[in-house]
């Protein structure tokens, strides 16, 4: 499985990156291909492509502010899986539940 995420906390410093992390470490354990955006004090980091969305099986954000450029994601809504960063460095099984 192909899975695609976007981190943000308010700050964009410490929950933005433990989210990554956690959702690339799970993703790992399970055996899933896996890409991390962050969008945090520096910016975006890691920019996902056009066509590793258009791929991906699961969408995560896992936020607290709003994404930047979320338009690339309109087309996806169906795939897409809304959690906080806390949520998700707590649990991130949470990511494959419907």
């Amino acid at each position: 499985m192909k899975i695609v995420a976007i981190t943000s906390c308010a700050t964009g410093i410490a929950h933005t990156y433990m989210a990554a992390e956690a959702i690339k470490k799970i993703c790992k354990q399970k055996g899933h291909e896996c890409k991390v955006e962050m969008q945090g004090a520096l910016g975006i980091e890691d920019k996902l492509k056009d066509v590793d969305i258009k791929e991906a099986d699961i969408i995560v954000f896992a936020n607290d502010v709003g994404i930047s450029k979320i338009e690339r994601f309109d087309a996806y809504k169906d795939k897409i899986r809304k959690l906080t960063p806390h949520a998700v460095i707590q649990n991130p099984s949470i990511i494959f539940e419907e």
